[in-house]
């Protein structure tokens, strides 16, 4: 259809900078959301879950920690919606980096996130003194800090609300209209409205586009207990409620910053250049490196002075999942199902990866729990140690290499190649030609 190819062979052009910043403020919400989650995690256990008497600071037993996937049940609804907004409004020389510049979008959503509680915590640590947890365990915890973890979740509603209007403006997808909805004329007239142009005139190009793949965990959520372990982070104890939301707000954005961020936007640039492919290979073999580089040699970097070269090759895992399986992941299958599935195929690709990242952040903070019970947690049982868990997540890593060998490459094929409607649509107008023929006047 004319209408498919015009999106295909179109010029980059104002709309689609404006459809990557409609639909990645989806994203943007989304990652300043699961940010400082894990920051509010620990002032709600200090707040409400103090225990009088213990050497430590109040946790959220594991139940209520766990209640953080209703945020991700959520959020999970917007991956799937946004992947396949931006594929199917991309050209297809350029599709891959709108795409991951969508997802690239939960970078700024980070640092927005990180910066904004730096700002919010080290506003009451100066007006609201108090001390450190081991000199006064109720009295390191100041009334106003129940203010701080509610500001911070608050403000993340903002761009949401802001977003809202926009996405309800833009004209369903062309390909959905067409080849689902087969309403072409109505396709045809939201297309020449957003692309501005006749495409009664356009002539027809070549598509191309391709894709699959499955999920990946996040570590967000034990970002802060892997910085615990190592002892970047200080004790809990030795610090006030307010003091610790600052020092694991900093600890998190400078990774953020220095690593994920520049992740994403790696990929954004390379991903049309190099492929999805050769992407998600380099990805996982330095995770797989780095992980074990971690792991096991894991005493050495708890040792004093050693705990830059731990936060270095750590940042590291992070920047080659970004520009990795991370990014790829919520590529590919916004371009290897037909139509009519896109959305609910990305849906189910996007659900393995949010199991993953539930097994992974929840289960990680039960494995990597002290092998010694008495120096568990409260609530939580006996693990195996942060340097076992390490070791499980390097395999895991190691296997996520080996199934990227079944991903077809989507470089160079348009999204009717790949889902092979083009060859249906070719068909059907064979049928019809022959039938034509056939049918006596």
């Amino acid at each position: 259809m004319k209408v498919l190819n015009a999106l295909d062979s179109a010029k980059t052009q104002w709309y689609h900078f404006t459809a990557i910043i409609i639909a990645g403020m989806g994203f943007f919400t989304d990652a300043y959301d699961l940010f400082c989650i894990s920051l509010v995690t620990k002032l709600l256990g200090r707040i409400y879950y103090h225990v009088d008497g213990s050497s430590k600071p109040g946790s959220l037993p594991p139940n209520v920690s766990a209640a953080g996937f209703w945020l991700g049940f959520g959020i999970g609804g917007d991956y799937p919606l946004s992947a396949t907004i931006m594929s199917e409004y991309a050209n297809k020389k350029t599709r891959g980096a709108f795409i991951a510049a969508v997802f690239a979008m939960q970078g700024f959503g980070i640092l927005a996130g990180g910066i904004f509680a730096i700002i919010i915590s080290a506003a009451f640590e100066a007006c609201f003194k108090s001390p450190a947890y081991q000199v006064d365990p109720l009295g390191s915890t100041v009334p106003q800090a129940d203010y701080v973890w509610r500001i911070i979740l608050m403000v993340g509603s903002l761009p949401a609300l802001l977003t809202y209007y926009w996405r309800m403006k833009m004209p369903e997808t062309a390909r959905y209209t067409a080849l689902v909805a087969k309403n072409v004329k109505q396709a045809t007239a939201d297309m020449e409205k957003v692309m501005q142009v006749d495409i009664g005139t356009e002539q027809k190009e070549p598509a191309v586009k391709s894709g699959n793949e499955f999920g990946l965990f996040t570590q967000n959520l034990f970002q802060k207990d892997i910085f615990s372990a190592i002892g970047w982070i200080p004790a809990a104890k030795t610090m006030n409620a307010i003091e610790e939301v600052y020092k694991i707000a900093r600890a998190q954005t400078l990774i953020a910053l220095c690593s994920t961020v520049p992740g994403y936007w790696f990929t954004v640039f390379l991903i049309d250049r190099i492929g999805r492919f050769t992407i998600q290979v380099i990805g996982f073999t330095m995770m797989t490196v780095f992980m074990f580089a971690l792991a096991i040699p894991y005493h050495h970097w708890t040792l004093p002075g050693h705990h830059i070269g731990f936060v270095v090759l750590y940042s590291l895992t992070f920047f080659f999942a970004n520009f990795g399986p991370n990014a790829t992941t919520f590529v590919v299958p916004a371009e290897i199902f037909p139509a009519r599935l896109r959305s609910t195929c990305h849906g189910i690709s996007a659900a393995w990866g949010k199991l993953g990242a539930m097994v992974g952040a929840f289960g990680f903070l039960y494995l990597a729990q002290p092998q010694d019970k008495t120096k568990a947690d409260a609530g939580y049982p006996a693990g195996i140690g942060v340097r076992n868990s390490l070791i499980v997540l390097g395999v895991v890593n190691l296997l996520g290499l080996f199934f990227t060998f079944l991903v077809p490459e989507s470089k160079g094929k348009s999204l009717e190649e790949m889902s092979r409607e083009n060859e249906d649509s070719a068909e059907e107008g064979a049928e019809v030609e022959n039938h034509n023929r056939t049918v006596p006047v």
